[in-house]
């Protein structure tokens, strides 16, 4: 149990520095949630085939969560110092 409490401080440290593309948001929802699921699947069936359907199944949902939220508003400047928004990578 505490190593699965290590895995989920070091996952959520990150997840914290993920930026707003949305790759990198994708792997940081697939390690929050992987590490979430397996939890949950340990938790719930007390075994390891539990945690490792959790854990495949958390990281999946987590990376389609991540990806679908990546904020769009993205900006640049031009030569002139003048703002313009611009498709986020």
């Amino acid at each position: 149990m505490k190593a699965a409490l290590m895995v989920c401080a070091l996952a959520l440290g990150l997840a914290g520095c993920s930026e707003y593309s949305r790759q990198d948001r994708a792997v940081g929802g697939a390690v929050i949630g992987g590490g979430t699921g397996a939890l949950i699947g340990a938790a719930a069936t007390g075994s390891g085939t539990g945690a490792l359907v959790g854990g495949l199944i958390g990281a999946g949902t987590g990376a389609i969560i991540g990806a679908e939220t990546t904020p769009r508003a993205c900006w640049a400047r031009d030569s002139y110092g003048n703002r313009y928004r611009v498709q986020c990578p």
